[in-house]
């Protein structure tokens, strides 16, 4: 199984450090996401990155529309190709969906993982009861309506939305991983995402974590930060970004950086 995963999933490990760090990209983006971020990381880290199996990046005919119902399948990917390489123990940077897979990751194995930085992460994007998680059933049945019956433009009006800044670079970056997905793999992808709900388990989290929240993120509230910060089990740290939206790597990652090195330390 090992190399064919690592072959899949076009895993590569970059970089003369000795400590291991891991990126894995979110919803909509393949690891070219990171290429503003990683050389930054290159002299004091071995950099691993991939795909996830969801990305346009991806051969379509891997992804298995029943393995791939819930987050766990993901969970089991990123373990096994961690294994496959030998790492014995990383610090895990994720971005939207892949902080909620490191999440899970890590407590399946608190010792692999020093510490979790999660980006644009949420345990659940629904609104329910008390919880804001930003988004109504009903708002997000509209938006699978949209996906449905025209993605390209779909993808043209969430783009921008997205990036939620003016960098039109950003925007387009973003809009060309997007529609490099299949659609129909994209539509599942966003039902299953929008299904799950970590609630249940932060507690568990023993890892250090340190939470990245930018201002005006159209698919996380700022809230929901606090809510990460009183409820992961581990000591936890929100870390406020001076800039906007949901893909800061992407749009200013000048911002990030710094920010990711400190969390690093």
């Amino acid at each position: 199984m090992g190399n064919s995963l690592l072959e899949i999933l076009n895993v590569r490990v970059v970089g003369s450090g000795e400590r291991v760090l891991v990126l894995s990209h979110g919803f909509g983006t393949d690891q070219s996401a990171w290429q503003k971020i990683l050389p930054y990381f290159l002299r004091d880290y071995r950099v691993v990155l991939y795909d996830l199996v969801c990305a346009g990046s991806v051969n379509p005919d891997h992804f298995d529309f029943r393995r791939y119902v819930n987050l766990d399948a993901y969970v089991d990917d990123l373990l096994n190709i961690l294994d496959a390489l030998g790492v014995k123990r990383c610090a895990f940077v994720g971005h939207s969906v892949s902080a909620m897979i490191g999440i899970l990751a890590s407590i399946r194995y608190p010792d692999l993982f020093s510490k979790l930085i999660l980006i644009g992460a949420s345990p659940r994007f629904l609104n329910d009861g008390d919880y804001h998680g930003g988004f109504e059933r009903a708002e997000i049945d509209k938006v699978f309506a949209a996906m449905e019956s025209n993605y390209e433009s779909w993808v043209r009006g969430f783009a921008p939305l997205a990036v939620g800044a003016d960098v039109p670079a950003a925007v387009r970056e973003f809009s060309r991983t997007l529609f490099n997905m299949r659609p129909d793999i994209s539509l599942f992808v966003s039902r299953t995402v929008f299904n799950s709900d970590l609630r249940p388990v932060l507690g568990l989290v023993r890892v250090p974590c340190w939470v990245m929240q930018t201002a005006r993120d159209v698919s996380v509230p700022g809230s929901v930060a606090a809510y990460l910060k009183s409820h992961l089990g581990g000591p936890t740290r929100v870390e406020n970004l001076h800039t906007e939206g949901h893909l800061p790597h992407l749009s200013a990652p000048m911002v990030l950086v710094p920010v990711l090195r400190r969390a690093l330390r």
